[in-house]
């Protein structure tokens, strides 16, 4: 290796030819390096109008070419290109540069091919550089050179240049294919067919081949187009795979340049031409079916991104994220959020069109540094796609119920159509019903059937602004929310009946377990009571029964004191004066089994009998909220130590033990429960006058029980007959809810036919419209008419003139010979 330079005593870096080569490898996709040298020419230094695309063949070589028309380089610009890492451009009037890291010539000309040579023309300078990895393998370079020449007086086979760039000079015409100053004329001369006397042009030999020692493209499937081979694209990294996605179709933009080139700007401002044919350019997000936007404001960034999001009209299978950073698509249809799941059907054919200026691209511009910013980018993006592909769905639904086509399968149209103009490179909005693929292959803004933007120097029609493009409503929630709802209180409802029919069934369980219980007791009590003599299982101060009968031994009450009061004594009078029992409300119930006497039964509170006061018709005493139930303890002979509950019915055996006892509190109805301690003693019976009262207690209980039963059977009746009435209001509302289903669809059609005559109207009013452009334009062609006659009347005027004019003329001459000879004779004559 040479002698380092030197700076300041400190040696500097150099960079070693097969860097070159290794700086190429970063574009794995063709395409990927082509769009570098297109990005050249669109940036605001060089701001080309158009650029033009060619393959050509040079002595013998396959040899790609780059033309634009734009502003040139100068000798120093042209140094900073070959040189690695040099960008200083800016923004003008409003435009971007794309370029920033300085490297995507060196990348993307090496990636195509092994040499490339540049020629341009600025306003004040003619220059020739080259880049070539053959030139510095054959002349052994250790470090990059790079042959630039400025040219001066340039002549029609010769130009002059400055004495220090004779061996670029030399160089330049030994290892390129233009071996003549006059064959390198020729090339620069070239630029000014582009109808511009400024300009730019790349060729680039010895292009890339296979390892089977095929070309990279195939330039002959399409004369009009570069293709990349299928075999190729196969052993490229694809820019847009990902794993697991077996169900991914190729787009066309992925191995064909021209449909490539058609998005690779969001919105285009240059005019690309490849192989002599132009390239049909798209405003990408207006060129979508049921377009909707969105607005994504990350927290890093103070402006609101807008999302657009619409169905592709080419085909449904080409969908996803297009991607793009300062004007420039970085990543094409790229899958997110529920388009990932092959089995699922949501999202299919669905486009989003995003601008991340706020992202970090990649240096060769295919992806996104994978940050935490692109990460929650993608996330939100796939969130909100989601929500548009439900949005449209459940407009699709109710706009539309008898069409059973899915969105996806539908054919689709643009919403709007739009077309650039190729002169002044302006978008125009075309009226609704023009088809752009039948506009002609060259459109001019005098074409525009609106004449308001009829004029090249009339300003674009601008976009629809943030305040004034709607963003996509989310009524789908609004329906999700309601429907939620009404789950919610259906689930309520049910759960309210579940719990009712469980209250019913366990009323019913109980009515049926005391019906049992009573029928028990009648059989139970169906017997009379035969008191003992003593010595035969009773002591001869009780009263005692038969061994399966319970004997009534004391009767307590267990009232606070303060309402105790003595009970008066039993007069025949009193006892005419008692009211009879009032059916069921007299009715206590308790729980007795007639087999065993061991097991207290538990009393059954009134409330939970769960009866209607006004169901008992015929009660002359209001029921009361819960009658206190105060059980008898009694015993039986077989067991005398096991205390079992009766009842008392009168007040006859309270008052034959009021020696020593408490009297109980005189209760509304005539039954009355009453509680006491338990049995004692037998020899605490004092007469067999208490058990004798105790019997007759006992018949007047049953005659209660058996008019309770008849007024329970009276009031089961009843019950059944409201149930009956229930099941028929039932089925009314049911009829109700038919009628109001009719009335609604009878609403739906209403809504629908005042939709279709508001259709009706805004076609008319197009129609009108339409008929009145019409109009105008049949009054312009016939103005135009008036005009063309009038010129040729005035030609024909002229030519008549004209023809006059030359008859004159010819008589002057015919006469001015005439008097030429006259003169001669008479000179003659003279002499």
């Amino acid at each position: 290796m040479d002698a380092a330079q030197m700076v300041r005593g400190v040696p500097l870096s150099t960079l070693c030819p097969k860097f070159l080569h290794t700086n190429s490898t970063s574009h794995t996709w063709p395409f990927s390096a082509i769009a570098e040298l297109i990005d050249n020419a669109y940036d605001p230094d060089v701001n080309a109008k158009q650029i033009w695309i060619d393959k050509t063949q040079i002595k013998d070589m396959e040899c790609l070419t780059f033309m634009d028309n734009g502003n040139g380089l100068s000798s120093d610009m042209m140094h900073m290109m070959l040189s690695f890492g040099y960008s200083d451009k800016k923004a003008v009037n409003g435009k971007h540069p794309i370029g920033m890291y300085g490297n995507g010539f060196k990348s993307g000309s090496m990636r195509l091919g092994q040499d490339a040579i540049v020629l341009s023309k600025s306003k004040n300078d003619l220059c020739v550089g080259m880049l070539s990895q053959t030139y510095l393998k054959k002349i052994g370079a250790k470090q990059i050179t790079v042959p630039i020449i400025s040219i001066k007086k340039p002549e029609a086979k010769h130009f002059s240049v400055m004495e220090e760039h004779l061996a670029s000079l030399r160089d330049i015409l030994d290892h390129s294919p233009f071996n003549t100053e006059e064959e390198l004329l020729t090339e620069l001369r070239a630029i000014e067919s582009s109808c511009s006397s400024t300009g730019t042009r790349i060729i680039i030999w010895n292009l890339r081949r296979t390892t089977a020692g095929n070309m990279e493209f195939d330039f002959n499937t399409d004369r009009y187009d570069i293709r990349i081979p299928s075999d190729v694209l196969k052993s490229t990294t694809e820019p847009n795979q990902r794993p697991g996605r077996q169900d991914y179709s190729v787009p066309e933009s992925e191995y064909s340049l021209r449909a490539y080139c058609s998005v690779l700007y969001m919105k285009p401002r240059m005019q690309i031409n490849i192989r002599g044919q132009k390239v049909r350019t798209q405003l990408i997000s207006k060129s979508l079916a049921h377009i909707a936007r969105e607005m994504y404001k990350p927290f890093f960034v103070k402006q609101k991104i807008p999302i657009t999001f619409g169905y592709n009209t080419k085909s449904k299978e080409h969908y996803g994220l297009m991607m793009y950073h300062k004007n420039r698509l970085i990543k094409a249809y790229d899958r997110v959020g529920c388009q990932l799941n092959a089995s699922n059907k949501q999202g299919i054919g669905v486009i989003g069109v995003i601008e991340c200026n706020f992202l970090e691209p990649t240096h060769n511009k295919q992806d996104f540094d994978n940050t935490d910013k692109y990460r929650n980018t993608i996330r939100n993006v796939a969130t909100k796609l989601e929500e548009y592909c439900k949005e449209i769905r459940f407009k699709r639904k109710n706009s539309n119920r008898s069409n059973n086509v899915p969105i996806e399968e539908e054919e689709k149209r643009p919403d709007q159509n739009w077309a650039q103009c190729d002169k002044c490179q302006q978008w125009r909005r075309m009226p609704d019903g023009i088809n752009n693929d039948k506009l002609p292959e060259e459109w001019f803004c005098y074409m525009n059937p609106d004449p308001q933007f009829r004029r090249c120097e009339t300003m674009e029609e601008p976009e629809d602004s943030d305040s004034e493009q709607p963003t996509n409503p989310k009524t789908y929630k609004i329906q999700e929310k309601e429907e939620k709802k009404k789950q919610e209180e259906m689930k309520e409802f049910k759960k309210f009946q579940e719990e009712k029919r469980q209250r019913e069934l366990l009323l019913k369980a109980e009515s049926l377990r005391r019906l049992k219980e009573e029928r028990e007791w009648r059989k139970m009590t169906s017997t009379p009571n035969t008191p003992q003599t003593p010595g035969k299982g009773a002591s001869a101060s009780g009263v005692s029964t038969s061994s399966s009968q319970p004997v009534i031994t004391a009767v307590f009450s267990l009232l606070t004191p303060s309402r105790r009061k003595r009970l008066q004594p039993t007069t025949p009078q009193n006892e005419a004066k008692r009211q009879k029992l009032d059916g069921l409300k007299r009715k206590l119930v308790t729980d007795m089994s007639p087999s065993s006497s061991t097991t207290p039964p538990t009393p059954v509170p009134y409330k939970d009998l769960n009866i209607d006061d006004n169901l008992l018709e015929g009660s002359s005493t209001p029921a009361p909220t819960e009658p206190t139930l105060h059980p008898v303890g009694v015993r039986t002979e077989s067991d005398p130590k096991v205390p079992v509950y009766g009842m008392a019915f009168s007040h006859a055996a309270l008052e034959a033990r009021s020696t020593g006892n408490y009297a109980m509190e005189e209760m509304r109805d005539k039954c009355t429960q009453m509680q006491g301690p338990r049995v004692k003693d037998e020899e605490e019976m004092n007469s067999s006058t208490a058990a004798n009262d105790g019997a007759k207690v006992m018949e007047e209980g049953m005659i209660s029980i058996i008019q309770a039963q008849e007024e329970q059977d009276q009031l089961m009746e009843l019950l059944q007959s409201v149930s009956n009435e229930r099941d028929s209001f039932k089925e009314k509302v049911k009829e109700l809810h038919k009628q109001l289903e009719l009335e609604k669809q009878c609403a739906d059609c209403q809504t629908a036919r005042e939709k279709a005559e508001k259709l009706s109207r805004e076609k008319e009013a197009l129609l009108e419209t339409h008929s009145r452009h019409n109009q105008e334009h049949a009054k312009h062609f016939e103005d135009l008419t008036c005009r063309l006659e009038r010129s040729s009347n005035e030609v024909k005027q002229l030519e008549e003139e004209k023809a006059t004019i030359s008859a004159e003329c010819e008589k002057n001459k015919s006469s001015l010979t005439e008097l030429k000879n006259k003169m001669a004779d008479l000179l003659n004559c003279t002499k």
